[in-house]
């Protein structure tokens, strides 16, 4: 091939390479903008300023000290109801209409109340209110995401290897109650010039996965980070590590996030994906 058809071509080849590159790269900062738009979001993580575990019997609250679930100053009367927690079973009570309760049905009822709003969860044997706050220091000091550059090379595919019967995978959690998911098998593939594998939980349609890697508590946060990502029908599953991010327990004490387990820290740097976010 003459020198200048040889340079046409190579010319021509880096031309239609790049347009995919930066396609992905944008598709990528796109999906980490959105990622800050729902973590500062009126039901964001960084709108939770509050876990108040539940005792049977009456739990009152508002904005007296002496209320078992104290709410910011100003924002509700010192009394302003109870719930009332019995069995697994939550009603909330206003205080100026006792006779009209509301069923706090866990992990699923919000009931708003001005600029905070309560939510029933359960965590094993434990029943929680959780307590969001649009104004909460942490959604008022939040100053964005720091990420690794995106690269192409952190996107790598895994060939996932099902379990012959079902298993449960089985975390420790930030507030020492262990948390199971269904595993449908590991995931084996090479990075960093290794042979890894990780066990991720079935999420829906979805694969949730926890790990650790030798960035953590270094430049990435401490506890570990999530990944998602969807298998095909062919059994490979895509780990694009520039979509690893922090869980919710990087921004706010009062999240009940699970933890990676110990077959999920890797024994190599990922550098890539969102790094640690110290907060206020």
């Amino acid at each position: 091939m003459p020198i200048a058809r040889s340079a046409f071509f190579l010319v021509a080849v880096a031309s239609a390479a790049w347009p995919a590159a930066d396609a992905y790269v944008a598709e990528i900062e796109a999906w980490r903008r959105e990622r800050e738009k729902r973590l500062a979001a009126d039901d964001g993580w960084l709108t939770v300023a509050g876990l108040f575990w539940l005792k049977e019997g009456p739990n009152s609250f508002g904005t007296d000290p002496s209320c078992d679930i104290v709410l910011p100053a100003g924002s509700a009367p010192p009394r302003a109801g109870l719930f009332e927690h019995s069995g697994g079973r939550t009603l909330l009570r206003w205080a100026d209409r006792p006779a009209e309760p509301v069923e706090m049905r866990p992990d699923e009822t919000i009931v708003p109340f001005g600029d905070l709003s309560f939510q029933v969860i359960r965590r094993g044997s434990r029943y929680g209110v959780r307590l969001r706050d649009k104004n909460s220091r942490y959604r008022r000091e939040f100053a964005g995401l720091k990420w690794y550059p995106v690269k192409a090379a952190w996107r790598v595919t895994a060939r996932l290897v099902p379990y012959p019967e079902p298993r449960k995978l089985r975390v420790g959690s930030t507030i020492g109650e262990p948390q199971e998911f269904d595993a449908p098998g590991y995931l084996d593939f090479e990075l960093e010039g290794r042979r890894l594998r990780l066990e991720p939980a079935q999420a829906g349609g979805e694969l949730f996965i926890l790990f650790r890697d030798l960035t953590s508590g270094k430049t990435t946060y401490p506890a570990g980070r999530f990944l998602y990502a969807s298998p095909a029908n062919d059994g490979t599953v895509v780990l694009d590590f520039n979509k690893a991010y922090n869980p919710p327990c990087a921004f706010t004490p009062y999240t009940t996030c699970p933890l990676p387990p110990r077959q999920n820290h890797l024994p190599v740097a990922i550098e890539a994906g969102e790094q640690f976010h110290p907060g206020p």
